[in-house]
């Protein structure tokens, strides 16, 4: 089997670019925008706009770095054997999750310890004593149990993470194994993808997205808020899968991944394009049939105001395009194709992000500004660099994997 790869040098000129267009952003951004000018209480300035894009950036991006080792978890756990043979490329993405990890908790805690109440209104303690709900959630939302649960969250993403990691590594130095050691070594990943999902559940499916995200607008609060950004970072997460399958095939690797491999993962980029769409769809009729006041304001300025444009734009992007044209078994086997909605999904999903976070900040500035595309350029970058560094140091495949047999005959 070919094992080792090494980069093209098209890959890291495109890596180099993209970080070195992404940092010009960023300086771009400090020189223009101020960040460290705090705007009058209840407005927004210039340095509102520079939080809000690293914070939207910051935590999609760890998002779907992160979903790709949900994805080996849940396979994992259902002793699924056809993902096997790419297995290496979900390794590679996970491996980000530390990098973006300690970014994201940077920008979090220059947020909250900068007393950027325009971002979030909690952190202005005058607000929360003359706020009646504020006061009510203070128990959570308080920046000494946001900082404490986000660098516990972020940790154990990245420890548990590795640890996956590491163990699908020993089978590469540790040989054949027999049915005994095998199945050792199988109980062994089942335990510790069990730990992954249960603290993925509790904090992605539960409370991270209510710190980082939901309480932007604090008098608001949705019980689907969660699995729907766990929906939409996870079909990101895996288009950016697809993404380097393909570019690893392309480049003659990966030679037991065939058509019927990127099939599965074409049919869940599909899958879990409809669930989001579920959701979207049950979060907003619930929202808007009920038409509570303390509701329906977190729609109003979206469906009625300046966002318009922008939040019907999320729903063409994130389920028209991928219900109509993944919806067919051959897009789902072409390369070019399934590539161009991989990178869709992801750039519809960014969008969707951004319309989560710019209104509770920004309220009535709709602009996506060329700051923003630049600092999605830079974390794109980095997550590039940080997945070439791992496909180039390890064995691409798991030969070892008692599964692997399965994987290489996977017909679907």
């Amino acid at each position: 089997m070919n094992q080792s790869f090494e980069l093209p040098g098209s890959y890291k000129k495109w890596t180099i670019g993209l970080i070195s267009v992404g940092v010009i952003a960023l300086l771009y951004g400090f020189i223009a925008y101020h960040p460290f000018t705090h705007p009058v209480h209840g407005q927004h300035n210039d340095s509102t706009r520079f939080w809000a894009v690293l914070l939207q950036n910051c935590v999609y991006f760890l998002l779907i770095v992160n979903a790709a080792m949900f994805f080996i978890g849940v396979t994992t756990l259902a002793m699924g054997g056809w993902q096997v043979a790419l297995r290496r490329v979900p390794e590679a993405i996970s491996s980000v999750v530390p990098v973006l990890g300690i970014i994201a908790f940077l920008i979090l805690m220059a947020i909250v310890w900068g007393g950027h109440d325009d971002i979030y209104q909690w952190v202005n303690k005058d607000t929360v004593a003359a706020d009646k709900i504020i006061k009510g959630k203070s128990g959570f939302l308080n920046p000494v149990f946001f900082s404490i649960f986000s660098a516990l969250t972020i940790f154990l993403w990245s420890f548990l993470g590795y640890k996956m990691r590491s163990i699908s590594l020993e089978s590469d130095k540790a040989g054949p194994m027999d049915y005994e050691t095998g199945n050792k070594w199988v109980k062994k990943n089942i335990l510790w993808a069990a730990l992954f999902i249960v603290f993925f559940g509790l904090s992605v499916g539960s409370t991270i997205p209510w710190l980082w995200l939901m309480s932007i607008d604090t008098h608001w609060y949705s019980t689907m808020f969660s699995w729907y950004t766990f929906a939409s970072s996870f079909v990101a997460g895996l288009s950016l899968i697809a993404i380097f399958v393909i570019f690893l095939k392309n480049n003659g690797q990966l030679e037991y991944v065939t058509e019927e491999h990127l099939h599965d993962v074409g049919k869940f980029m599909f899958a879990f394009s409809i669930f989001w769409a579920y959701l979207w769809f049950s979060q907003y009729m619930l929202i808007w049939y009920a038409n509570i006041p303390e509701e329906t304001g977190y729609y109003k300025i979206r469906v009625y105001g300046p966002y318009r444009g922008i939040f019907f734009l999320n729903l063409v992007l994130n389920f028209a395009a991928p219900l109509l044209i993944l919806m067919k078994k051959s897009t789902k086997r072409n390369y070019t194709l399934l590539t161009f909605m991989a990178v869709l999904i992801i750039f519809g999903h960014w969008i969707d992000f951004w319309q989560m976070v710019m209104p509770g900040t920004l309220f009535e500035s709709a602009e996506l500004m060329p700051f923003e595309f630049g600092i999605a350029i830079l974390f794109i970058g980095i997550i590039m660099w940080r997945v070439g560094v791992y496909l180039s140091s390890n064995p691409l495949t798991a030969k070892n994997h008692p599964f692997l047999k399965e994987s290489m005959i996977h017909h679907t």
